[in-house]
């Protein structure tokens, strides 16, 4: 990055600009390398905090660096709540101690048959053509198969208008965003009304359902609805990206994709450098409850800041040159999934779809690469989306009917 770009970046940084969305991985470096803390000027403004130790800092000491506020920066008026996402302990934990046990690996591993059958599936519709865009025929649709018909039964007719309007909320024009959550919103609160007039059927529904306590009392409706958004915004939203991803990267590294079909045990690694390198969250924001020196930046109460886990993630002081791609890289150490009591509710189920889905692709269809004239495309903000990816490879033959 040219000196005068990266200042540029690094004293009037905005997560919405389309320069950033370009350079993503120029910025996200350079920042690693070079910018403990960049200074951004839009809206009421805010500071994006970049290192490793500072990024784990900040997520752990939750009483100074609050989530109840939101986790977006310059928070579009009217944008419905998510929980436990937008919440501190005390109540943050009540509702992940109710949400955890469905999202383990005891209740997630007996779902890999499925996960493995809905992946077929969709590699059958389009093995046959030689081609297919990847993101619209298999990302944009795995994860919220295994949401809708594993963890709840909704109807899968409502998954592409459901990613849509998520897409929208989280990308689309900022003035627009609350709408398009709000629909999300309104979806859910119908579907949790539904269910609450039918017998238990002992799945992640009737847990929130159930409630928790809230200063002593059973926690409001709204509440409810705003952990199930929650729930379905982190389930259709985040492992979409990682997925297209590391497609991505294994059809323009033919040397990383040979080594994992020889040897398809190191795959669970291979999802982990794809998770580090290329997240989905880049930064959710904190509000700082009290004066506090971070980065040797003197925040006030008050103002706003940016955990940075993807520049974090990058941090040589997290894993050894941590801006490469290593298959063999031991004890990987990254800030993807979250840091602190806000770690990510749902990382062992991306972590198995990514892995299966990675095992699957690459037993069917060992030998792909980008479509000349093509390349990927994405959205950026404080999340990152690909939302094409056009793949060509020698044609197959189905599995399914």
């Amino acid at each position: 990055m040219a000196e005068s770009t990266a200042q540029d970046f690094t004293t009037d940084f905005d997560f919405e600009s389309p320069e950033f969305n370009e350079r993503f991985d120029e910025v996200i470096d350079e920042f690693a390398e070079k910018c403990p803390m960049a200074r951004s000027n839009a809206g009421h403004g805010y500071w994006v905090v970049n290192r490793w130790r500072d990024v784990r800092r900040c997520g752990q000491d939750w009483k100074t660096f609050s989530s109840a506020r939101g986790w977006q920066l310059n928070r579009p008026e009217g944008a419905p709540a998510i929980l436990p996402e937008e919440s501190d302990p005390p109540y943050h934990n009540v509702w992940r101690h109710a949400l955890d046990p469905y999202f383990g690996p005891a209740k997630l591993d007996p779902f890999a048959s499925d996960i493995r059958r809905y992946a077929n599936q969709l590699i059958d519709t389009f093995i046959e053509r030689g081609e297919c865009n990847f993101l619209l025929e298999f990302a944009a649709h795995l994860p919220g198969m295994v949401l809708f018909q594993n963890l709840f039964e909704v109807p899968l007719e409502d998954l592409p208008t459901l990613f849509g309007e998520i897409d929208l909320g989280t990308f689309g024009p900022i003035e627009g965003r609350p709408e398009h959550f709000g629909y999300v919103m309104s979806y859910v609160d119908r579907y949790l009304r539904l269910r609450e007039g039918q017998p238990k059927r002992g799945d992640v529904i009737d847990v929130i359902l159930e409630g928790v306590q809230k200063d002593g009392a059973p926690c409001p409706w709204e509440d409810k609805v705003a952990t199930l958004l929650d729930v379905c915004f982190g389930g259709l939203a985040t492992t979409t990206h990682v997925m297209g991803a590391g497609a991505l990267h294994l059809a323009t590294h033919p040397e990383d994709r040979r080594t994992l079909i020889e040897d398809p045990s190191l795959t669970g690694g291979a999802v982990e450098e794809f998770v580090r390198l290329y997240p989905p969250v880049i930064a959710p924001a904190r509000y700082v409850m009290a004066d506090v020196t971070v980065g040797g930046v003197e925040l006030k109460a008050g103002d706003w800041i940016g955990l940075n886990y993807a520049a974090a993630s990058r941090d040589d002081e997290a894993t050894d040159d941590a801006r490469r791609f290593d298959l063999h890289r031991r004890d990987v150490v990254h800030s993807a999934f979250g840091v602190g009591p806000h770690r990510c509710l749902g990382s062992h189920l991306a972590r198995l779809e990514l892995r299966l889905t990675f095992e699957e692709l690459l037993r069917r269809i060992p030998d792909f690469e980008v479509k000349a004239g093509t390349g990927p495309v994405y959205e950026t903000g404080q999340l990152r989306t690909m939302t094409s990816l056009e793949l060509v490879f020698p044609p197959g033959a189905r599995t399914t009917g």
